[in-house]
């Protein structure tokens, strides 16, 4: 008598088990995906907070070692004529006070353009700030910048900038943070 062959299990799995693996896969994916997105618009909303803070940091500490007034302006080779500091900005030394960075002039810092959805907007009628030697703002400098992200109206943060150059988090009036969201002028 012979032995009656064992049936060979199939390989692979069924259609059935495919869709079931493929839905678990999306649902996974659904839930990463938009927990990713925050985490990395928080990241960079955080690193344009830094960037800012070390920007105002070096120009005041440069201003009161050197005795030359620094302007801060959103800008990249000039300023811009704009409240929007999401494209990047820049500190010199403005030694002719003149508040136009000429040829000679010591460039301190360039922000490159703020990365992702993460704007940066300043009061409006602030589109540059001056930095007196003695370390604290010029008067009337005093600003308000509003920083949002993709994560929407209900993490946007005021940043106050105060005469004598400290940067303090404020809650945002609802006209800056609907400004903030709206696209770039």
């Amino acid at each position: 008598m012979h032995a009656v062959p064992r049936p060979v299990p199939p390989f692979g799995f069924t259609l059935i088990e495919a869709m079931i693996a493929l839905l678990v896969a999306a649902l996974l994916l659904g839930l990463a995906v938009p927990a990713w997105s925050n985490a990395s618009e928080a990241a960079r909303a955080v690193a344009a907070r830094a960037a800012m803070q070390d920007t105002l940091d070096g120009a005041m500490r440069h201003a009161a070692l050197t005795g030359t007034e620094v302007v801060l302006c959103p800008g990249d080779a000039a300023c811009r004529d704009t409240w929007d500091w999401s494209a990047g900005w820049l500190a010199w030394a403005d030694r002719d006070g003149d508040r136009r960075l000429d040829a000679g002039e010591t460039v301190l810092h360039r922000e490159p353009a703020l990365p992702g959805r993460v704007h940066l907007r300043s009061t409006r009628g602030r589109r540059r700030l001056v930095l007196h030697p003695h370390g604290g703002a010029a008067a009337g400098t005093n600003v308000t910048f509003t920083l949002c992200d993709g994560r929407g109206a209900s993490r946007t943060v005021a940043l106050v900038l105060a005469g004598s150059g400290r940067l303090r988090d404020a809650k945002p009036a609802a006209a800056a943070v609907a400004d903030c969201l709206a696209p770039p002028p």
